[in-house]
């Protein structure tokens, strides 16, 4: 081996082994990494141009934490140890990667997405704040992980949940509600062409939420149902 050994930092996570709230902080802390599988297995099952550009968005944030870090050069905080973890501090990427995907999904949740009906507007009312809830709290959750653990500063964590969520704002509007309220517009013209050029027809990527309410998965749990009751009629005959 020629060079220095280093840890990954993406998965390396020092916690109280005293402490089960601590080792219970240090797997919350490496929770935004399901999000890039998710992401992926999402993109390749529903072919959905809102999650493409969600997820792009998503690298792209990860992009502008990089260059931010190397332009503030800020210094992690001193642990109880003594000891400072390695990489810049400034902002927290953990804290700006929730940030961005907490607010561009209740965006495209409050603008976008209808839940199907449960009959009963209280509890629909009840069940879509109960989702935004939990959205929330697992972003908050991760960025205070950061911050009990030692890695960042208070200021640090406030500055990356703000910097991910005003990105998440931002290529919302201009991607995603822009487009649908002015279709007319470079925007809204934009994204037609991305749907109806000859590469996107022949990966079958799709606009679901500009024709369903829910993004189509009432109209696929009604056809697979009708197609369901066909088939267990035929297997009981």
């Amino acid at each position: 081996m020629s060079g220095q050994e280093a840890s990954l930092d993406l998965t390396h996570v020092l916690y109280d082994d005293s402490s089960l709230f601590s080792l219970a902080l240090a797997l919350i802390t490496l929770s935004p990494i399901l999000l890039m599988p998710a992401y992926a297995a999402l993109c390749v099952q529903t072919r959905e141009l809102t999650i493409i550009v969600m997820w792009a968005g998503q690298w792209a944030c990860e992009g502008l934490n990089w260059v931010l870090k190397r332009a503030v050069k800020q210094q992690r905080p001193v642990g109880a140890s003594g000891k400072v973890s390695n990489g810049y501090g400034f902002p927290s990427s953990h804290s700006q990667y929730m940030g961005y995907f907490a607010a561009f999904l209740i965006c495209h949740l409050y603008f976008h997405h209808r839940f199907t009906s449960s009959g009963y507007s209280i509890i629909d009312l009840l069940w879509r704040y109960a989702v935004y809830s939990v959205i929330l709290g697992w972003a908050g959750v991760v960025a205070y992980s950061r911050y009990h653990l030692e890695y960042h500063t208070a200021p640090q964590i406030v500055w990356g949940i703000g910097i991910g969520a005003i990105f998440g704002f931002a290529l919302f509007f201009l991607t995603e509600l822009t487009p649908r309220r002015r279709p007319r517009s470079l925007l809204g013209r934009l994204r037609v062409s991305l749907l109806n050029n000859p590469i996107s027809i022949w990966l079958r990527i799709r606009d679901g939420w500009a024709v369903w309410a829910d993004g189509g998965q009432e109209d696929e749990w009604l056809r697979w149902r009708a197609e369901w009751t066909k088939f267990v009629k035929e297997k009981s005959n």
